[in-house]
């Protein structure tokens, strides 16, 4: 739907906002509406026929947990279920925006806005009016590469939502065999640059000798093996994006040399003295902590300010719950595809041996896991005994250690369980009791299935 048909009704009980909100749309959109009293919401619905409801989160000062702005939403969402809604909020609750996205929120901006960003919402919103939302959609279908329903996965998708559009760098940061190749080919696919290339590179492996030769490109006759000019991976993803996997591996000398580009945004081929321009998004990785790479004796500072304008933090597998039973149901499916082995299916007893089992080595393990189960197995039906984790993983101390990782878990279930029982069910305080974020408890309750 075009914004300048567009009927957008704005509830808020901040009259300072209802006044911004009008002299922004007034120009932008067919006939803009206002009420500061969420109660007024049904009475006009039935009056005018509205296209766009911005709704605020919270209408008491005092309380700032989002429950009325949902209650209205939920309430909006049963009576009319195909109208868009944008939720407001002055705070910038990850949890609270995952929430709002679940409960049918089509976005939320955060107050204040940018005016240029806010018209782009809406105008995104009502172009997807027709349909449920590419937002909503998203979180009930893989995403791209990447699969997962937790809480800890649904900001990972919040955050590539709101930041593949732009133009900003972006560094992955999670451990071996986590997604991040997944994650930077869907930035990628989201993003305006998506018709052209994403080229990688495993900066980690490149010799100091290769480094420049390889990212930089070479002229004919600069080195001995140098039979004819070549581009570099920077020329090669001109107008596309470049992902620099293993960033944190790489020397101080070429840490230097990739500074200088990123700052002047050209290259020079070796054996030449004339700088490229080259315009590129570019997507970095590591496997190390952030706290490592803020050692300047191993890392630059101003390296990292470059390439982390936005960061995003993988989950380890073991801290995402039920998305290992996603994930396994379907490499299942793919792996009897691939091997001719008909409809395939997980016993209850490998499904607990999934659960249990605490994946040094991530998604990668797993997915190995259950190639190899599928084409050993027998049966349309995959067993515990089927499933043999793989011991390149595994230290010799392994039994110890998951008997140990086990105890403390059923530790942690059961305080979890105990915290949130005194507090009848409310998260805010059982978080707070516990010494955790709200968003970390929810990690908890979905890795117990709590």
């Amino acid at each position: 739907m075009n914004i300048k048909d567009a009927v957008v009704l704005v509830v808020d009980d901040d009259q300072d906002v209802l006044v911004a909100v009008q002299l922004l749309l007034r120009t932008e959109v067919k006939k803009v509406l206002v009420d500061s009293n969420p109660e007024n919401i049904a009475s006009i619905l039935k009056r005018e026929s509205i296209d766009l409801l911005l709704l605020d989160m919270n209408y008491k000062a005092s309380i700032n947990t989002g429950n009325e702005g949902f209650f209205w939403l939920n309430s909006v969402k049963k009576q009319y279920p195909r109208l868009p809604v944008i939720m407001i909020t002055a705070y910038a609750h990850i949890d609270l925006a995952i929430r709002a996205l679940k409960d049918g929120a089509a976005d939320f901006v955060v107050k204040p806005w940018e005016n240029d960003r806010f018209l782009q919402v809406i105008k995104d919103v009502l172009k997807n009016k027709e349909s449920k939302g590419v937002i909503q959609k998203a979180q009930n279908e893989p995403f791209f590469d990447l699969i997962g329903e937790s809480p800890a996965m649904q900001e990972v998708f919040l955050k590539i939502r709101k930041i593949a559009p732009t133009d900003a760098n972006i560094l992955i940061l999670g451990e071996n065999g986590t997604g991040k190749d997944g994650l930077a080919k869907a930035i990628h696919q989201l993003s305006n640059r998506k018709n052209n290339s994403l080229v990688k590179v495993d900066v980690g492996a490149l010799t100091s000798s290769l480094f420049e030769s390889e990212l930089f490109g070479y002229k004919k006759g600069a080195f001995t093996d140098a039979r004819e000019d070549r581009k570099g991976r920077f020329e090669a993803a001109d107008g596309g994006t470049l992902f620099l996997d293993e960033i944190g591996n790489i020397g101080l000398q070429q840490q230097a040399k990739l500074l200088t580009v990123l700052q002047n945004r050209e290259v020079t081929k070796l054996g030449s003295h004339e700088p490229i321009p080259v315009n590129i998004r570019l997507i970095c990785a590591t496997n190390l902590p952030i706290r490592k790479l803020a050692d300047e004796s191993r890392f630059r500072k101003d390296l990292i300010y470059r390439i982390n304008t936005v960061e995003i933090v993988l989950p380890p597998l073991r801290e995402r719950g039920n998305d290992i039973l996603l994930l396994t149901q379907h490499f299942i499916k793919v792996y009897a595809g691939k091997y001719m082995k008909g409809d395939m299916t997980l016993a209850k007893d490998a499904e607990q041996l999934m659960l249990d089992y605490h994946y040094p080595g991530n998604v990668r393990e797993l997915q190995y896991t259950i190639e190899r189960a599928v084409i050993m197995s027998d049966s349309e039906v995959l067993q515990a005994k089927d499933i043999l984790f793989s011991p390149l993983e595994s230290p010799e101390h392994e039994d110890n250690h998951a008997i140990e990782a086990t105890n403390l878990g059923l530790l942690e279930k059961s305080a979890i369980q105990k915290v949130i029982e005194k507090h009848n069910g409310n998260i805010t305080h059982a978080a707070k009791e516990l010494g955790l974020t709200r968003t970390a408890l929810y990690r908890r309750l979905t890795k117990y299935n709590l």
